[in-house]
């Protein structure tokens, strides 16, 4: 059998991939092209060629990165739209579009790695990804929750955005870290007792947050 031809776009399909798994593990600063193109078994200049430079890489990367999340989050906020008027319908339907990004976080734990890194300012210099990406995925989030807590007449104080923040950064810390046991050891997504502990109580947060009004 003939091997498969190594064209431009399987090319730059693996100069993603390992760029992707670098940043992830190393981080924006501390990796360098050279190092993405050894990963490849390619020289710099092709990798330029297929890409461009370092910050272009990047981009890339994360623009990937974020349509593989913004998939998901589409199709649950569709989910969410179509669920029935009553409180009960809208609470239900909520907890279905964490737990969908939920499942989505700890399916892909490097989508959760880039962003933590990036929270730390790593590839601070590429500014554009918050303003492209995060920015305008966050209030879309927050335009159709509120409009659907509207709907069903619940909620009407909460701050629809910063609940938004907060089922991100628990669902990708939880992804990342796990919890720590009282013997100090971390476990992580993988133990499913653990798993069904975080996941109830990022219900009961959400839930609280509903409840209380804000």
């Amino acid at each position: 059998m003939s091997a498969q031809p190594d064209d431009g776009s399987s090319r730059r399909e693996r100069i993603l991939s390992a760029a992707t798994t670098l940043f992830a593990e190393r981080g924006y600063d501390a990796t360098s092209t050279r190092a993405i193109a050894d990963a490849v078994g390619l020289n710099i200049a092709t990798v330029a060629y297929h890409v461009g430079g370092k910050p272009d890489l990047y981009r890339a990367v994360m623009r990937r990165t974020h349509l593989a999340q913004r998939d998901v989050v589409v199709a649950a906020l569709e989910r969410l739209n179509a669920c029935g008027p009553s409180a009960e319908e809208t609470r239900a339907a909520l907890l279905g579009f964490v737990d969908s990004y939920l499942s989505f976080c700890l399916s892909r734990p490097e989508v959760g790695a880039l962003w933590i890194r990036r929270w730390l300012s790593e590839g601070a210099d590429v500014a554009e990804i918050e303003t492209e990406f995060a920015g305008p995925l966050v209030a879309e989030v927050a335009t159709a929750v509120r409009a659907v807590l509207d709907r069903a007449g619940i909620g009407a104080r909460v701050d629809v955005e910063m609940l938004t923040f907060t089922i991100v950064w628990t669902a990708h810390s939880f992804g990342q870290a796990g919890v720590v046991d009282p013997e100090g050891r971390r476990v992580g997504p993988t133990d499913l007792a653990v798993l069904d502990r975080f996941r109830r109580n990022l219900h009961a947060v959400v839930t609280g947050v509903l409840d209380s009004g804000g």
